[in-house]
């Protein structure tokens, strides 16, 4: 998705380098916050070239920090950028930069977990879902410690069709520690393969871009940085609600060692966990001594059909966990609470339904489809 050839021809006019404001700043990166500075424009440059042509485009920076790479972002020629910054220390720094090129850069003090992406951007910039996606991109060198729940959070949005996908096919060009990197990337049966390989690909076209060596950056963390590029598929590769698809794909995984159907059978309650698993595994023709590893995607889209079966015709199973019947078991033999009705459940009987109190607390939820 790299787009060949110089960037577009604006220039900011003359400013501080970017170690000048660091400086003048007196700002640091803090290890709690796992910052680190990339203050090498020729590596920004090359993060932006490969988010594509940016001219005219409407973009997102996720934590700028001290704006190396916002600096490239602005030479790209973008109409429009919204920065969002968590971090007080460098609004000013940041402010000065939106002085540089007036009308083109807005600058907000929040926390991108939370900050309401929908409300961004016109929605005049909208494309349907079926067609190119919109000029809007998202670009971020990300701190390591909010890559994981931020890119859940973005996947979530992006099969709901919320957030920063309101406005369509929003593509991401995102920074990650190389090993996350290439979980996100990786394919059926590589070592990196996981719970998040499958999360990502089900939903999005991804691209690992390049990689940049750990001591291109202030402080030098001690593992190097991946680039990788996202735009969503017009068609998700399962047609079933994110949350029955993350749960499906967590209790695969949670024993990435053993055979697939171990993960399959923790779906279910003890007194029927048997049953439904091998039920489960027939309907969707899959091969119960598959590591999760060895799982393509179809494979678990049948699965996840499967499961969604399931669940429609025993209302109250998607709810259940089996953390919370473990937890509930060992209460019981410590003695200190009565135990529901798991253990005594027949065979083939939602466990959930089983017990009237849960059947009255469950019963309004709405079904997986």
């Amino acid at each position: 998705m790299a787009a060949s050839g110089k960037l577009a021809s604006f220039r900011l006019p003359p400013l501080p380098s970017v170690g000048e404001l660091i400086k003048l700043y007196n700002l640091r990166a803090e290890k709690q916050l796992s910052q680190n500075f990339l203050l090498d424009l020729r590596l920004t440059d090359k993060i932006v070239r490969h988010a594509g042509n940016l001219r005219d485009a409407h973009v997102c920076e996720v934590g700028p920090g001290p704006g190396g790479l916002t600096r490239s972002i602005l030479n790209a020629g973008v109409a429009d950028l919204l920065v969002v910054e968590k971090d007080t220390r460098f609004i000013p720094g940041l402010k000065l930069l939106s002085e540089a090129a007036p009308g083109r850069v807005r600058v907000v003090h929040g926390d991108i977990l939370t900050y309401r992406m929908s409300r961004g951007f016109p929605r005049s910039i909208s494309k349907p879902w079926e067609e190119d996606p919109p000029n809007l991109h998202i670009i971020g060198n990300l701190p390591f410690s909010v890559s994981t729940p931020l890119i859940i959070k973005w996947l979530e949005n992006m099969a709901n069709r919320t957030g920063p996908f309101v406005y369509g096919r929003t593509r991401l060009t995102l920074t990650f520690q190389k090993e996350f990197a290439e979980r996100l990337t990786a394919s059926t049966r590589s070592k990196q393969r996981s719970r998040l390989s499958v999360m990502t690909q089900y939903l999005c076209s991804v691209h690992n871009c390049f990689t940049i060596p750990g001591q291109a950056f202030v402080p030098r963390p001690q593992v190097d940085v991946g680039v990788v590029h996202f735009t969503p598929l017009v068609q998700p590769q399962i047609q079933q609600p994110f949350k029955l698809v993350e749960k499906l794909v967590r209790n695969i995984f949670q024993f990435r060692r053993k055979h697939c159907h171990k993960g399959i059978e923790m779906l279910f309650p003890e007194a029927c966990r048997a049953k439904l698993a091998q039920e489960m595994m027939q309907k969707a023709d899959v091969d119960p001594t598959l590591r999760p590893t060895e799982l393509s995607i179809p494979q678990i889209r049948a699965l996840a059909d499967a499961y969604a079966e399931l669940c429609a015709h025993e209302p109250g199973l998607f709810s259940y966990e089996f953390r919370e019947e473990h937890r509930l078991k060992h209460l019981t033999r410590r003695g200190k609470t009565p135990m529901d009705s798991f253990t005594d459940t027949p065979t083939g009987t939602s466990p959930i339904l089983h017990n009237p109190a849960e059947s009255k607390k469950h019963g309004n939820q709405e079904k997986p489809h």
